[in-house]
């Protein structure tokens, strides 16, 4: 593949691992050092359910911006109000704690160093996350990249164009000379697709395309795969 002068990467569940079985462990820390009468599983599904409906309503037009610390607090306090017990901010604190604490796939610190040593394609790093949970994982890590930007900085999560359209701007570099990078379909694949960029989709646990949705340039099962997409074996 010739032409890209840069690459544009997501973050979680792209570079660094995010799964719910992480996530449940925080809850159960949750519960545990709160007291609640309820276990992890039971505060997370419940708390998830509520956390789903400010991810499909961030996109309305209407909708002001709100950091996940912001709305992760209004989720955990309705969960808490409905039953009547639970300190809302502790929550909220071991959440965003967990945000900036993730570990990385085994070979993303390979591929993320060859790039950007290679001295020929600028790297970004564009990821729905809080600026303090990015910068820690981006340090804690070790990973270097040309430019980042937040869906807080962006004042929008993907896969709104403003997001794109301002790394876009950082780069200096035209959307059709740029490949993003991301496992999901929905705000990576369509979001880059939005603005005129190339698509790599990271399917690394045998996902199916949804139809309904822009399919991507390019599917791989882990980072190596940009290798032989950009002609560096």
């Amino acid at each position: 593949m010739t032409g890209v002068k840069a690459v544009i990467f997501d973050m979680y569940d792209t570079l660094v691992q995010n799964s719910p079985t992480l996530w449940r462990s925080t809850f159960n820390e949750i519960c545990q050092t709160q007291q609640l009468d309820l276990d992890g599983q039971t505060l997370w599904d419940t708390w998830k359910a509520k956390e789903i409906n400010f991810r499909e309503e961030r996109y309305g037009p209407s909708y002001p911006f709100k950091t996940y610390e912001q709305a992760w607090h209004e989720c955990f306090t309705e969960v808490f109000r409905e039953i009547n017990q639970g300190d809302a901010s502790h929550a909220t604190s071991l959440a965003m704690r967990d945000q900036g604490n993730r570990p990385l796939f085994h070979e993303v610190l390979e591929v993320i160093t060859k790039l950007y040593n290679g001295g020929v394609i600028r790297i970004g790093l564009l990821s729905n996350a809080d600026n303090k949970a990015l910068g820690s994982l981006i340090r804690s890590h070790g990973l270097a990249f040309h430019q980042i930007m937040s869906s807080e900085t962006a004042q929008a999560y993907k896969p709104i164009s403003r997001a794109f359209e301002l790394m876009l701007e950082g780069l200096q570099i035209p959307a059709s000379e740029c490949l993003y990078v991301g496992d999901s379909q929905h705000d990576d694949v369509l979001g880059a697709k939005l603005v005129g960029m190339r698509a790599a989709w990271v399917n690394r646990n045998n996902g199916v395309l949804n139809a309904s949705l822009p399919s991507p340039d390019y599917e791989i099962s882990d980072l190596r795969g940009l290798f032989t997409i950009l002609g560096l074996e």
